[in-house]
Order: structure tokens, then sequence, then C-alpha cells
């Protein structure tokens, strides 16, 4: 009898077993995380590779890593998640989506999610289009500013310094004249993109001249004050009055392959294309603070990860495992080295590896150090809307339709209208 008891007994805990250890797979906590890639390199394998370090540490957890496209096109896909009724936990997307995504309700406060201390270590710039007043709704991630790159081997060979880059407009135009070889069929002396990121050329343009294009609330644009028409005419000039750039339609897309091929010896472009241009170029290139005007300055760029709404707990507390696991010291150094994007956080400037990376390729250091000078990047309620409405004119002015002062005033004209409800 005690040997039936036993034996029921031993069949009882293997059965037990069995069950506790089918449990534990399905408590398996799967998350969505949606990203996209805006710049050169292989930045979906290295996204890849940083969920795979994450799950290997935290075994309870899958991440789901969707890439999205363009930040437009994975702004879209997120959205017809939300609305299908099945919202990712997290998701990449402009710093600047931040006043949409509220105004639909969708994303998570983080105030409550992490200590000040570790919302003090993201340097200010980029903490600017992560917050409104004190409180904080994503986290810095893959961030930027616009830089200065030129070819230093095409400096030589124009009797120009190659260690003393441009450091106003005036230089600009003067350096780009010399660069300009037979009328630009040879090599342009500079490009600036005029699609699909335009406003944000001329934001730094404008910020280089006075103040920024918009308001801190994201109720109001000045399109049309004077320093904004004055970085306008400029932006023009380069190409019909000094001849130094292409005239109409330069795509953005384009211009860091025009660099690194010799077509333009100096190019204005995101942060995040320098490991691009660093594995890629067959010259000796820098990197330097965008020319100034009455003083320096740029906007800021790139994407933050946003946390949605209406998920279970256990998502969220997955969401939040990972955001900490992305946004460590360590990591945030080893993705502004394997991307180019600036390192978010200050600490990741302390770590062994950013110190080296620094000093044996100080390029690296420029954009960190122009932050200084840096502004929110363009970013309003209806910001979709209101972002065409002033690419459009950027567009027109530049392709010759219309000129400086009728576009900008009809492109101020045409914002206020959309912005006009948002106002108190």
């Amino acid at each position: 009898m005690k040997f039936k008891v036993l034996a029921l007994f031993t069949v009882l805990l293997v059965f037990l077993a069995a069950c506790s250890s089918g449990g534990s797979k399905d408590e398996v906590t799967e998350i969505d995380f949606y990203f996209p890639v805006a710049v050169g390199g292989d930045v979906a394998k290295i996204v890849d590779d940083l969920v795979a370090d994450f799950e290997k540490e935290n075994p309870d957890i899958k991440v789901n890593a969707r890439y999205g496209g363009s930040y437009s096109e994975t702004m879209t896909q997120v959205m017809a998640a939300v609305q299908g009724g099945n919202p990712p936990e997290l998701a990449v997307l402009f710093s600047i989506d931040l006043f949409t995504l509220l105004e639909n309700d969708v994303i998570e406060e983080m105030t409550p999610l992490f200590d000040e201390k570790y919302f003090n270590d993201f340097y200010d710039a980029f903490m600017a289009n992560s917050s409104i007043g004190d409180k904080v709704y994503s986290l810095p991630f893959q961030r930027s500013t616009i830089v200065l790159y030129y070819n230093k081997d095409a400096f030589k060979k124009a009797g120009l310094n190659p260690d003393a880059p441009p450091k106003t407009w005036d230089e600009l135009v003067d350096y780009s004249k010399k660069l300009t070889l037979n009328g630009g069929k040879d090599q342009w002396g500079l490009e600036i993109p005029s699609t699909g990121y335009q406003y944000w050329m001329l934001q730094a343009l404008a910020l280089q001249t006075k103040e920024n294009i918009m308001s801190e609330d994201g109720k109001e644009t000045y399109f049309n004050a004077p320093h904004t028409k004055e970085a306008m005419q400029f932006y023009v000039d380069l190409s019909k009055k000094h001849k130094v750039m292409p005239e109409g339609t330069i795509e953005w897309a384009t211009v860091p392959s025009d660099f690194l091929s010799g077509r333009t010896a100096m190019m204005y472009h995101t942060t995040g294309n320098l490991t691009n241009v660093k594995t890629n170029a067959e010259f000796d290139f820098g990197v330097a603070y965008l020319p100034s005007n009455n003083q320096y300055g740029s906007p800021t760029g790139g994407g933050n990860i946003y946390m949605f709404k209406d998920i279970p707990k256990e998502n969220k507390d997955a969401a939040i495992k990972f955001m900490k696991f992305l946004t460590e010291p360590e990591r945030v150094a080893q993705w502004s080295i394997d991307t180019g994007y600036v390192a978010t956080r200050k600490s990741a400037y302390e770590t062994d590896a950013l110190k080296k990376y620094v000093e044996e390729f100080p390029q690296a250091i420029i954009a960190r150090e122009q932050l200084e000078y840096a502004d929110s990047e363009l970013a309003t309620y209806q910001n979709g809307e209101v972002q065409k409405i002033f690419n459009d004119a950027i567009q027109s002015i530049l392709t010759g339709k219309s000129n400086v002062d009728e576009s900008l005033d009809k492109a101020q004209k045409d914002a206020e209208k959309v912005l006009e409800p948002f106002k108190e």
C-alpha cells in the first residue's frame, strides 16, 4: 500500500513539473518594437543584434522588432496598429511627432516611470523635443544635428587649408566657389538637400541668423519672419547667384552618395550618416559646425522611443526594461559608434569605448559640441500638415516657381489657419 501511494505521489510530481515547465513557456511576454531607418549603413542589422542581446539577458521577454521603413512610413504603420486596436508597446518615431501623438492621446507619459537623475543625464537639446514643461513623453534615442562634411583632399587641391573649414556664411560662399569645378560638371562646392527635410535645412539657416521658426508650445510658426526670409534668400542664392550648388531639387538620399563619389566637396547632412561616410569615404574628410551668419545654430533631429497606451501591465513592465536596456550608457556609446548618431546621454561619453573612439576619430565629437548651439526641430500641432506647407513653400522657391516673400507669406498664413484651433 505504501509503495502504491509513493508511486502515485511520484507520478503526481512528474505531472506537476511538466505543467510547470509548460507554464514557463506561456509566461514569455512578447512586445512589439517599431523602428525606422533614415540614414545609410546597416542600422536594421544593428537593431536586430540589440534585440538578440536583450533576449539573451531576458529569456522571459520576446521583442518583435519591426522595421517600418522611413520615419513617415513607420508612423503610418504604428497609427494603423493603434487604430486597429493592437497598439505596439514601443516605437521609435520622430521626436517632433510628440504633439501629434498627444493630440491623438495614444502615448504614455514617462515621467513616473524613471527617476529625475535618469532624465537629467540626457542632453537638454534632445530633451526639448521629448517633454512639455516638466512632463516627459519620450526618450531620446537615434538623435542627430546637421553638420558640415568636407573633403580635405578637395580642399588641398583648391589651395584651402584642410584643417580650417568655413566658419561663416561669407567663408562658405568663398570656399564653395573655389571648390566648384567646371561650373559644377566636375565638382560642386556644396550640396544642401532640398527634398524630404528641406524645412530642417532652412531651420538651421534661420537659427544661424537669429532664432527658431516656431514657438515652444507648438502653436505658432514664424515662417515669414525677417530672419526666416533672410535664411531662405541665402539658401536660394547659393545656387542661383553664387552658382556653387545645383539648382532646383537636390535629393536627401543622394547627397551622401554625391559626397562619397566626389560630386560635391562639402555637404550639409545629418550626423546619423557619420559612420556611413567614415566607412565608405576613400578620401580624408572633416566634420565641422555649420557656418554662422550671426551665430552658430542647428536644429536637433532624429527619433525618440515612445510607449503606447492600453497595453497589459506585464507588457508595460517588459517595455520599460527594454527601454532601460537600450539607453544604458555603454549601449548608447556603442550605438553612437556603430551608427554615427550623437550619444544622447552625457554618461555615454565617459565610457571607455566612446572615449577611445573619439580619441581615434575626433570628427565624432563635433556633433556633441554643437549641441551647445542647437535648438528643437520644427514641431507643432498638426505637424505633418504644417511641415508639408513649409516644405512645399521652400521647394517652390528653390525651383523658381515663386519668390521668397510671396511663398513664405502664404506658408505662414496657411500654417496659422491650421494652428488656429489650438490657440487659447
